[in-house]
């Protein structure tokens, strides 16, 4: 291993952080502008069924079997190899897999929205049944054609192009906020416009990002095939991440729907506007973390582990860094809030508290998830998130229903679920760092 190759892979690793923060900056105040455009566009009600429909629609994008992760694995190997025809047969087996895929489930659940009572789902009597419906039926459509096309995040990642990820969600972003105002301006309140405008913007930066990437990297451009020598690597590292999604599904997208079912929607917009003030944190680390989950791969297949070690290290000095703003930020979340929605929203400190350990246990796992992720031993991980998953409703019942910790208990039982990761993370990390970069962990 030169020495040339690993600067090459710092100064990379430096540039998409650099772009990414340029791009996600003016995301995140695309977004922070577009949400009380939207509360006061349809009301909080309303929003809340919307924030609650959206977590439940995200369910589709973790039935891709895993196989986007998995693809994203084998095509960073592959490339660190120097085999690009290789990387090609697994890009073109990826997407046919997954556009089957997408195409069964659009007609599963575009057919299956007709039998299921939506008012009944989302707890309200607000909005009308067939406008639910609509609105569903709109939302999955967008969605599931992202589901298809959004491959082109593992395939940026996989080339270690992370920083255009960010542009696509600035793409996005911005889209969405001149479609939100021209709906303000030209329509009446209608939850059904606002899934369309939402897709519309969802899917627009995914194909713009597909098509700078196969003019980028032609020698990547998939034709249709279904190669079971490829599929089966792909869903057998695949399937591993698939039940991890599965579990980070239930244990925080199902937090909004307990909160519909236990205290009303309304309550979703009070934990959604508080949620997306931490966001602002978790954003910045995801944006210093990211970019290393392929060069964690490459740096791995080329025994590159002095640069491993000291990458890590350094994700441990920036997490004191995160724990900093994440204690500012539960103090000044309330009055910010006053100030950015506005005085009608009332939100409690305890929810903000909890919020506020949530993101630190999660970014805390995050350093280490990205090492394991990259080289594919994830079966820790594996045990961990299903353990999590197990408890996490439970311990949210406890807490709110029987020791009375209201909306903040929702939010400690996912804290107390994820405790178990925070500790067997980086005990399976520094076992595998002790060993040499071609021995096996769990």
């Amino acid at each position: 291993m030169t020495d040339a190759v690993s600067r090459n892979r710092t100064s990379n690793y430096l540039r998409q952080i650099s772009g990414a923060v340029a791009y996600k900056a003016v995301a995140v105040v695309a977004s922070f502008i577009t949400i009380p455009l939207m509360i006061g566009y349809i009301g909080q009600e309303q929003f809340g069924v919307w924030s609650t429909l959206l977590a439940v629609m995200s369910w589709i994008v973790f039935f891709d079997l895993g196989v986007g992760n998995g693809l994203r694995n084998s095509v960073a190997e592959t490339l660190a190899k120097g085999q690009q025809p290789e990387a090609a047969r697994y890009i073109a087996s990826g997407y046919s897999l997954v556009g089957l895929m997408a195409l069964s489930l659009w007609v599963l659940v575009f057919l299956g929205s007709w039998l299921i009572n939506w008012q009944l789902v989302f707890n309200t009597q607000a909005i009308p049944e067939a406008t639910l419906r609509l609105t569903v039926q709109i939302a999955v459509s967008f969605i599931v054609f992202n589901f298809w096309v959004g491959l082109i995040g593992a395939l940026l990642g996989a080339v270690q192009r992370t920083s255009l990820i960010a542009l696509g969600q600035l793409i996005s972003n911005v889209l969405a906020l001149a479609l939100v105002v021209a709906l303000t301006q030209t329509t009446d309140a209608s939850i059904s416009y606002l899934a369309t405008a939402y897709g519309c913007s969802l899917v627009t930066a995914n194909v713009l990002l597909s098509i700078w990437f196969y003019r980028q990297y032609p020698e990547l451009r998939p034709t249709p095939c279904l190669d079971k020598q490829h599929i089966q690597p792909l869903l057998a590292v695949g399937m591993q991440f698939f039940v991890i999604q599965i579990a980070v599904l239930v244990i925080f997208t199902t937090d909004k729907m307990l909160i519909t079912q236990l205290f009303g929607p309304m309550y979703v917009t009070q934990y959604e506007v508080v949620f997306k003030l931490f966001s602002l944190i978790t954003f910045a680390h995801t944006m210093i973390t990211a970019p290393l989950w392929s060069a964690y791969t490459d740096a791995y297949h080329r025994g590159d582990n002095a640069w491993i070690g000291n990458m890590l290290r350094k994700q441990i000095m920036v997490f004191g860094g995160v724990a900093i703003a994440v204690l500012a930020m539960v103090f000044l979340a309330r009055p910010v809030i006053g100030l950015w929605i506005g005085p009608e929203l009332e939100v409690s400190f305890p929810l903000v508290l909890a919020l506020g350990l949530l993101v630190m246990i999660s970014t805390w796992n995050n350093i280490f998830a990205m090492f394991v992720n990259g080289i594919g031993k994830i079966r820790v991980q594996l045990y961990t998130a299903v353990i999590a998953m197990a408890i996490n409703i439970p311990l949210a019942l406890l807490f709110t229903k029987y020791l009375g910790m209201g909306l903040s208990g929702i939010v400690l039982a996912t804290c107390a679920s994820l405790l178990l990761a925070a500790v067997a993370l980086p005990v399976q990390v520094r076992h595998i760092m002790r060993q040499d970069a071609g021995g096996s962990a769990a």
